[in-house]
């Protein structure tokens, strides 16, 4: 929505067709034949280095070079007068000890799960708008990035030139879930050189097929599990090996392969543990950062496991649960002490809150009624623990500007979109100099206003920059007390103080403190706090069609004391709907070639109106002492922890899915393919009309579609 500018050009960007091909020739005849083209770069026309970091290691390239080794992969840009034309010429160009432990446990079982990746499908695709300034050759970059430092120096490298000529502003995004931490930075970059060498402004916007091409997404997920209880039904030995599929490049798999290897206790203790994780290297988009950043894959390993052993042993799911919650005091397998542990109540006080047990009962009774429709109830918990593992991540900044009628205006280092950050911000800045909300102005995140700032993701940009906020307001109240204190309203104080030559602006600085984690020693304080949360859901499931409607969700979360309820009420509903489409209804499909076939909202099916709960109640967690918290205002980070109680809605389905097969004689345990679309809803409901219809893919038949898990 930027408005364009005389002589402002458009990028159009080729993608390889191809998931792993030498590049012979690139033929740009015809596409520079087009009236209003200017110009193709590839990868000799980066004047920097053509390789990037993304996170740890330099193994991707702006445009590819000799190879390409994924579809989507980006080869070249074509250069033009409009947008129209840039994407036309562009389609022109041809392109513990956990061994000796297994040995004294009463019950063994072991298991599989394969988990699928995800799209973001933000509304916002990928786009970029750089402005060149010739009085020193400096870019301006208006980008959809969470990350505007690591876009800043990423293209500063790119093109050869210092991070002080690159200044990357975002106003808002339309929406980001960690897909616009890294991915976007190709993009950006390929249209920051055109603007520098052509000194001409340029801008580029993807169209939502090629966004979901070149983008990435969830990492696929596999994970091979072997459980030990103890005789009364307790865990006693976990061993776990789970693969990523990280596609073409590092980007954030290995980061995310640590946070799911640390989420694969959720909410449970178990004395003896051993995890093993790989991310695989695939002909596929890079995967890359999603809400949740591993834990979602983590944690439905743990809930798989313990539903799947609670079929086994004949226990209630509800019961086997409780059973192995965490207690306080106890340490999880990277060795943080659990401590406060209100999750146990949390549970409790949902269950009784829902009448969970007598919908349970009159569940069975509606089950026993109907030969064909089936309910099902779940209640599933997650425990989501908030904090970098790198020390120097967890920082944050902000800068405050007094102007002389009293106004102020507010910069800090995370970005809006969509989550109500900078509501938050001003909420803040309002509360600690005890100023109105509307004389407080946020435009932008800019790297000239706050810079070396941390990516907004991981759910802790409240935390790092309220903190940061509150820093800087207090150094501006110190300034201004003796004033105040004459009872000067704030207008006239701020005045007194400017012809006092006393500074109006303040810089705001906030590093958590006592956090990071080792992993050679495996020690340290992996995460600053947890953040817990438990949902029950109730579905219907129609066993002739494998469609299920759901009848009622309850998610109960606990947020410390939160700074506005209405937005991260929002929050904890637009992560659980979509936690729950990952399970149950976003499946992505590609060719035997590696051609994404699902694109677009017709064939990707996201949760639309008709499949979110036709009731959904949210609520806090009551009764908790949140004394000991140090974030601000004691609040806790609410973007991620939600998501992972949309599976409940899976699990709802499972439990529906039990009565239908014992019905037909099918008892015990049984796995549910995740998204469990209706197809595979149907074919698990064990009737002849299932069984008769099964048809098993034959020896050297080639699928039309795979499954990436």
């Amino acid at each position: 929505d930027i408005p364009k500018v005389e002589n402002e050009l458009f990028g159009g960007f080729i993608f390889s067709t191809r998931a792993h091909a030498k590049i012979v020739s690139i033929d740009t005849s015809d596409a520079l034949q087009i009236p209003g083209v200017r110009r193709y770069f590839g990868h000799k026309d980066i004047p920097g280095s053509n390789v990037w970091t993304s996170v740890l290691i330099p193994d991707e390239v702006v445009f590819a070079e000799e190879k390409v080794e994924c579809v989507g992969q980006m080869i070249g840009m074509i250069v033009a007068d409009t947008q129209v034309i840039a994407n036309e010429a562009a389609q022109k160009v041809k392109k513990g000890n956990v061994d000796d432990a297994f040995k004294t446990c009463a019950k063994v079982f072991e298991g599989v799960i394969h988990l699928p990746g995800q799209e973001h499908f933000y509304m916002e695709p990928f786009s970029t708008a750089v402005r060149y300034l010739d009085t020193d050759e400096e870019l301006l970059i208006h980008c959809t990035t969470q990350s505007p430092t690591s876009t800043q120096h990423a293209i500063a490298g790119i093109l050869g030139i210092s991070a002080n000529k690159v200044t990357v502003n975002v106003r808002r995004l339309g929406g980001g879930f960690g897909g616009k931490d890294s991915r976007p930075i190709p993009m950006a970059a390929a249209l920051a050189a055109a603007s520098l060498q052509m000194k001409r402004a340029v801008r580029g916007t993807l169209g939502r097929r090629d966004d979901m091409v070149f983008s990435g997404g969830r990492h696929p997920f596999q994970g091979r599990w072997k459980v030990g209880l103890d005789e009364n039904n307790k865990l006693k030995a976990l061993d776990v090996e789970t693969f990523l599929n990280a596609g073409y490049t590092s980007d954030m798999s290995p980061p995310v392969m640590e946070v799911s290897m640390m989420a694969t206790d959720n909410a449970y203790f178990c004395p003896n543990v051993r995890v093993v994780a790989k991310c695989c290297r695939t002909n596929l988009p890079s995967s890359t950062a999603f809400r949740g950043f591993g834990s979602p894959q983590g944690n439905m390993l743990a809930e798989s496991i313990m539903t799947e052993v609670a079929d086994n042993i004949g226990l209630s799911q509800e019961a086997f649960r409780e059973l192995n919650f965490y207690q306080e005091g106890q340490q999880t397998h990277y060795n943080q002490t659990i401590s406060p542990w209100p999750l146990t109540k949390g549970y409790r006080d949902l269950m009784e809150k829902t009448k969970y047990k007598d919908r349970r009962m009159s569940l069975e009774d509606f089950n026993k009624r109907s030969p064909w429709r089936k309910r099902g109830l779940a209640m599933t918990p997650v425990k989501f623990g908030i904090g970098y593992a790198e020390s120097f991540l967890n920082q944050g900044a902000a800068l405050i500007n007094i102007y002389l009628d009293g106004t102020v205006r507010l910069s800090h280092g995370g970005v809006e979109m969509g989550q109500g950050l900078h509501t938050k911000m001003i909420q803040v800045c309002a509360e600690t100099l005890d100023i109105p909300m509307d004389i407080i102005n946020i435009v932008d995140t800019s790297t000239d206003k706050v810079p070396n700032t941390t990516s907004t993701s991981a759910s802790l940009s409240s935390d790092l920059h309220g903190m940061a906020v509150k820093d800087a307001c207090n150094q501006i109240n110190e300034r201004l007390k003796s004033f105040r204190d004459l009872g000067m309203e704030w207008p006239q104080a701020v005045q007194a103080a400017y012809f006092s030559r006393i500074s109006l602006s303040a810089s705001g600085y906030y590093k958590v403190p006592d956090v990071g984690y080792d992993w050679k020693t495996n020690s340290g304080q992996r995460y600053s706090y947890y953040t817990h949360g438990v949902a029950v859901s109730e579905v219907e499931v129609d066993c002739l069609t494998g469609m299920h409607t759901v009848i009622r969700s309850d998610v109960s979360m606990d947020l410390g004391r939160s700074i506005n309820p209405t937005l991260d009420i929002g929050q904890i509903e637009g992560g659980f709907v979509q936690g729950m489409g990952w399970v149950t209804s976003e499946e992505l499909l590609f060719s035997p070639e590696g051609q994404m076939l699902t694109l677009g909202p017709g064939k990707y099916k996201i949760p639309s109106v008709q499949s979110i709960p036709q009731e959904l109640n949210v609520s806090f967690f009551e009764g908790v002492d949140y004394s000991d918290m140090k974030t601000i205002y004691k609040s806790k980070g609410v973007g991620e922890p939600p998501f992972f109680l949309g599976t409940s809605v899976y699990f709802a389905i499972r439990d529906a899915l039990k009565y239908a097969r014992v019905d037909n004689g099918l008892k015990g345990s049984f796995s549910l393919p995740v998204p469990a679309t209706p197809e595979k809803i149907r074919m698990l409901v064990g009737d002849l009309i299932a069984e008769g219809s099964r048809i098993e893919v034959e020896s050297g038949e080639k699928p039309w579609s795979v499954s990436i898990s």
